[in-house]
C-alpha cells in the first residue's frame, strides 16, 4: 500500500515522491527513476542520463535526445566518466570506470513537496581532458542541506568531446563542430529546464558554476546563444575561455588539427576514424606529439570569440560571481627551475618581454628572493588563468548591466595529514598562498569528504564563509547574508571592489588591476 502511495505521490505535480520505507522516486520526461536517501534526508539520483550514448555513429555528433523508458530506472549509482586517462593525482572518482557511454548527470535535493527550490549545476574541471561529476569535493548534499538542489554534468572530454574535422562539419545540420563537450553541457542545462521542478527546483533559478575547466565552460555557456537563456546567474572559479586561457579556435583551424589527428591515427576518412575502438582512440591522442583539440569558433554553439560577444552585449545578462586563487601556480612555472634570484627573474623577464620588460619589473617587482617568489607566482599565475578571468569579469560588467562580485581566495591548505618534513636546503617551497583548484571542496561544503589534509577548524570557518557566499549567490544573485562580512558589487560605476576570502575575509579595492591592464595590450592584440 506504501509503495502504491507514493507512486501516486509520484504522478503529483510536486514531483518528488518519497516515504519513510520506500527509495524516492521521481517522473522525469523520459521515465520515472529511482534514486537514494541518506541519514540527512537528501534524496540523491545518480546517473540520470542525458543525451543518448555518444557511441558508434553518434560519436562526434551533438546530444541526442534519450529514449524513453519503461518501469522504474535505478538512479543508486553514479554512471561512467568520460573517457580519459589518470591525468591529475587530485582527482578521485566514485564511478566505476571510464566509457564512450557518459551522458550521465547526479541530482542531490532536500526538497519538500511543493516546494520550487533554486538550482545549481556544476560543470568540473580538469582541461577538457579529464575530470567527473561523481569527484567527492563536488558533492551536492552540502549546498542542498542548504536549500538548493544541486547537480553535476558528465560530459566529453578530449578527443571525443573537442575533435574538428572537415567530414564532421559537412555532415551537421548546423555546419559545424568541434564543440561536442560543450554541447553536452548545453544539452545538460536543457534537460534540468525540463525536469528539475520534478526534483523540487525552479528551472526559472538556475545558476551554472564551475572550476578551472568547469569555469571556463560557465564562460562559454554565459556566451552561447543555445544557452544564455536558460541560465539566472554564473559562477566561476578560476578561468575564462578567453586568450591565453583555453580560447577558442577559429573552425578551420580546429579543422587542420582534427585533419593531422586522422592522419596520427591512420584514418584516411570519417568512417575510420569512427571504427577505432575509444581506448585505442584515447591511446593515440594521449601520445605528447598528437595534435591538439580545442573549443572552436563554430557558428552554432559559439558565434565569435567570447571578448566579442561580450563587448557587444551579447552574453548572457546575469550576476556573476567570479575570482581566482592568491597563488595558482608556483613561481617556478616562470623561472622554470632556476633559483628564484633577483638577477635570474630579470633575466626571465627579458627573455619574455624584451623592450617591455622594465614594464613588467614595475608591475612584479623582484629585488630580494622573496619578492621574486612572490612576483613571479603572480606573474606566472596571471598568464596562465587569472587574466582570462580578470577580463571575464572586466566585460561582464561593462555590458551585462547586472552586478558583478569578485573575489580573490588567499587561504592555503593545511599540511597533508602524512606529510614528510621537508629537506633541509634547496629551493624555497613551491606554493605562497591558495593554489589551483584548493578552493573547491571549501566553496562546496566538502571539506570532510577529502582526508588528505589535516583541517583545522580555522579551515572550516573559511570554508562556513565561502560556501555561504555561494547559497546565498544561488539563491538570490547576491552572495550577502546575515553573519558574512559585506561583499560590495561592482557595477562599473566606481573603482573595482574585491573581498579577499581568509580566515578574516574583509573587502576592498582592487589592488593590482595594472597588471591586467598591461597583459591587457598583450592579449587582446
Amino acid at each position: 500500500m506504501k509503495k502504491i502511495l507514493a507512486f501516486v505521490l509520484l504522478l503529483q505535480t510536486t514531483g518528488l515522491a518519497v516515504n519513510a520505507q520506500a527509495p524516492p522516486q521521481v517522473k522525469t520526461v523520459n521515465g520515472v527513476v529511482e534514486g537514494v536517501t541518506n541519514a540527512h534526508g537528501i534524496h540523491i539520483f545518480m546517473g540520470i542520463p542525458f543525451g543518448q550514448p555518444p557511441v558508434g555513429d553518434l560519436r562526434w555528433k551533438e546530444p541526442q535526445p534519450v529514449k524513453n523508458w519503461d518501469g522504474v530506472r535505478k538512479a543508486d549509482h553514479f554512471g561512467p566518466q568520460a573517457m580519459q586517462k589518470r591525468i591529475f593525482s587530485d582527482m578521485v572518482f566514485r564511478s566505476a570506470g571510464t566509457s564512450e557511454d557518459c551522458l550521465y548527470l547526479n541530482v542531490w535535493s532536500g526538497a519538500k513537496p511543493g516546494q520550487k527550490l533554486p538550482v545549481l549545476v556544476y560543470f568540473y574541471g580538469g582541461g577538457y581532458m579529464a575530470g567527473d561529476g561523481s569527484e567527492p569535493r563536488y558533492d551536492g548534499e552540502s549546498l542542498s542541506r542548504k536549500g538548493i538542489v544541486a547537480v553535476t554534468v558528465n560530459y566529453r572530454l578530449g578527443i571525443f568531446g573537442f575533435l574538428a574535422h572537415p567530414e564532421l562539419t559537412k555532415e551537421s545540420p548546423h555546419n559545424a563542430s568541434g564543440n561536442y563537450g560543450l554541447l553536452d553541457q548545453n544539452a545538460a542545462l536543457v534537460w534540468v529546464q525540463k525536469n528539475i521542478a520534478s526534483f523540487g527546483g525552479d528551472p526559472a533559478k538556475i545558476t551554472i558554476a564551475g572550476e578551472s575547466a568547469g569555469s571556463i565552460s560557465v564562460s562559454l555557456q554565459m556566451a552561447s546563444p543555445l544557452s544564455k537563456n536558460i541560465i539566472a546567474g554564473a559562477i566561476g572559479e578560476s578561468g575564462a575561455s578567453i586568450n591565453p586561457t583555453l580560447a577558442p579556435v577559429p573552425l578551420a583551424q580546429g579543422e587542420k588539427s582534427g585533419l593531422a589527428f586522422a592522419e596520427q591515427a591512420g584514418a584516411k576518412t570519417l568512417a575510420d576514424l569512427r571504427a577505432i575502438p575509444a581506448e585505442q582512440l584515447l591511446d593515440i591522442a594521449s601520445k605528447p606529439t598528437s595534435a591538439r583539440q580545442a573549443p572552436t569558433v563554430d557558428g552554432y554553439f559559439l558565434p565569435k570569440q567570447l571578448p566579442d560577444i561580450f563587448a557587444a552585449g551579447e552574453q548572457a545578462k546575469v550576476p556573476l560571481l567570479a575570482g581566482w586563487n592568491s597563488a595558482e601556480i608556483p613561481y617556478q612555472a616562470f623561472m622554470q627551475g632556476t633559483a628564484p634570484t633577483p638577477e635570474k627573474y630579470k633575466e626571465k623577464v627579458s627573455a619574455a618581454y624584451g623592450d617591455r620588460a622594465d614594464e613588467i619589473l614595475k608591475l612584479y617587482p623582484g629585488t630580494t628572493q622573496d619578492e621574486v617568489i612572490q612576483s613571479a607566482t603572480a606573474l606566472a599565475s596571471d598568464r596562465f588563468i587569472v587574466y582570462s578571468t580578470w577580463k571575464w569579469l572586466d566585460l561582464q560588467t561593462k555590458t551585462a548591466g547586472k552586478p558583478v562580485y569578485r573575489y580573490l581566495f588567499s587561504h592555503a591548505r593545511p599540511a597533508e595529514v602524512n606529510a614528510k618534513p621537508a629537506p633541509a636546503g634547496g629551493l624555497p617551497p613551491a606554493m605562497v598562498g591558495a593554489s589551483h583548484a584548493s578552493e573547491i571542496e571549501y566553496a562546496l561544503g566538502n571539506l570532510s569528504a577529502d582526508s588528505v589534509y589535516a583541517w583545522t577548524p580555522d579551515d572550516y570557518k573559511v570554508s562556513a564563509t565561502m560556501e555561504g557566499y555561494f547559497a546565498n549567490f544561488i539563491k538570490t544573485g547576491n552572495p550577502n547574508g546575515k553573519g558574512l562580512p559585506k561583499w560590495p558589487a561592482n557595477t562599473g560605476t566606481a573603482p573595482a571592489q574585491v573581498i579577499d576570502i581568509n580566515v578574516q575575509t574583509k573587502a576592498g579595492p582592487a589592488a593590482n588591476d595594472a597588471r591586467y591592464l598591461f597583459l591587457d595590450k598583450e592579449y587582446m592584440k
